[in-house]
């Protein structure tokens, strides 16, 4: 067999607003990445995301590689620009093997090669031992026809292999972090941080009908031992200097036993790694007995899915949550000093300002550190779509962002949604600044200080929020003299 060279690319798409906290590692490429190294072929990483580059970049970058494959991924708000990154390849030499994966490349596999005769195929669900076996089969010039997970296009159809089984093993898989340009990571929250990232599961067996993952996943949750994500992090620290992890999972926490285990190692080799991660709000009020182990396994921040404020929202999104589990969840946390952070969907059909009005003032009886006001997003493929389909107005994938309003009210036009999501933000926000100036903890006092001087001065936020002008001058000279001009 021939070893061939892949690089991966992300596709270079900015939506603004996950980009205000940090720069953060690819960590499915590194996945696949390590794949192919383990099977002997020569992968390389690229992401143009994180590196703020564009086209003339990413071609110089192929053109210095000469990569026998270019491979990316999509969600769907990247999925345009997935496929001009391959575009991008072909013209450069027709002769490169293009391939694309990811969550919407996998359900909407007929689309894309409806969009672009420059994509070669596509990977569908985990593509671990998919993306070998097909680079096996192109390096030698095989049949791909009895591989499975995958998409192609054969006399002018597309061509669907039966899926992939999930691996039943996720500990001590190859990991290519030698790939990464580790300069490039960071978490702004710590100055002169090193970023890194850990999934410690896969999937979710919940049921929110909004949701991406539940339905990649199929409805399973699948773990890594607590061992093995503690040799990770020991690796991660040690032989490339991170000292902050993300913890990618949606859903970490189900199992209690394997996640208690998972703090106790982490306490007792009590590495020099902040964590940041997400859960679900039941599970925090679960472990009420055991949070001053989340504090003392160094887990800073927490994001709590809470999605909205009214139950009938929940309900209709099946979000199997109480509003009271949210409010005691956040308190919880507030009462460890753990960062809190969450999220409210707006936009829906039956939404008008007065109802917008309720969820941002049961967002500050709430009272998380950091809230985010969404547009609800359809993606093409959630189980939600077709109930939302018919007050779709925006068909521009690269809008699906969860910033930019797609989906039109009965009673209200997108440009005031658009609007209410920005009155949102500037109230809640402005709110917090005073609460901040009056906390007592100077920990979280600079590290709230100094999240929202980055949103404020972060320059698709001021185009977001332009109604706001500039920062306020005596804000400014607060914040600056707060936490420096860092």
């Amino acid at each position: 067999m021939m070893p061939l060279t892949v690089l991966f690319i992300t596709p270079p798409f900015h939506a603004g607003v996950v980009e205000v906290a940090g720069r953060w590692v690819p960590l499915y490429f590194v996945y696949l990445a390590g794949a192919l190294k383990d099977a002997g072929h020569n992968p390389l990483i690229y992401d143009a995301m994180t590196k703020f580059v564009g086209y003339p970049e990413i071609e110089k970058k192929i053109k210095e590689t000469r990569p026998d494959i270019v491979a990316t991924t999509a969600i769907t708000c990247t999925s345009p620009d997935a496929l001009r990154v391959l575009e991008t390849a072909k013209r450069l030499d027709p002769e490169t093997i293009t391939i694309c994966g990811g969550i919407h490349a996998s359900f909407m596999h007929e689309e894309m090669f409806s969009l672009s005769g420059a994509l070669d195929y596509i990977v569908i669900g985990e593509g671990e031992e998919t993306i070998v076996e097909l680079v096996n089969a192109l390096s030698e010039k095989g049949d791909v026809s009895a591989i499975k997970g995958i998409a192609y296009k054969e006399g002018g159809r597309v061509v669907k292999t039966p899926p992939r089984p999930f691996l039943k093993n996720l500990d001590g898989m190859p990991m290519a972090w030698d790939l990464l340009d580790w300069g490039d990571y960071t978490y702004f929250m710590a100055p002169g941080s090193r970023l890194g990232a850990i999934a410690t599961s896969r999937g979710c067996d919940k049921d929110c009908t909004f949701c991406s993952q539940r339905k990649f996943w199929q409805g399973t949750w699948r773990a890594r031992s607590p061992e093995d994500l503690v040799k990770e992090l020991e690796e991660l620290n040690t032989v490339y200097g991170v000292n902050v992890v993300l913890l990618t999972d949606d859903y970490p926490t189900p199992d209690r036993q394997r996640w208690e285990r998972f703090l106790d190692l982490l306490i007792e080799k009590d590495l020099p790694v902040e964590l940041l991660m997400e859960t679900r709000a039941g599970d925090i009020i679960r472990d009420k007995d055991i949070l001053w182990k989340y504090k003392k396994a160094k887990i800073i921040h927490m994001y709590v899915g809470t999605e909205a404020t009214e139950q009938e929202a929940l309900n209709y999104m099946k979000k199997d949550l109480k509003l009271e589990e949210s409010r005691e969840a956040l308190s919880l946390l507030r009462d460890w000093g753990i960062i809190t952070e969450t999220s409210l969907i707006l936009g829906f059909p039956e939404d008008t300002p007065e109802s917008i009005q309720r969820t941002l003032t049961l967002a500050k009886e709430f009272n998380p550190d950091f809230a985010h006001f969404l547009a609800i997003a359809p993606w093409p493929y959630s189980d939600i779509y077709r109930e939302l389909e018919p007050f779709i107005e925006v068909w521009d994938y690269k809008k699906y962002n969860l910033i930019d309003p797609i989906v039109k009210p009965r009673r209200m036009t997108l440009e005031d949604v658009d609007r209410a999501i920005v009155e949102c933000y500037r109230d809640f926000y402005m709110g917090k600044f005073i609460e901040m100036l009056e906390e007592k903890n100077e920990y979280k006092k600079n590290y709230l200080m100094r999240a929202m001087k980055l949103m404020m001065s972060n320059s698709f936020v001021k185009k977001k929020m332009g109604l706001l002008g500039e920062m306020p001058e005596e804000i400014k000279a607060i914040l600056e003299s707060a936490i420096g001009g860092e």
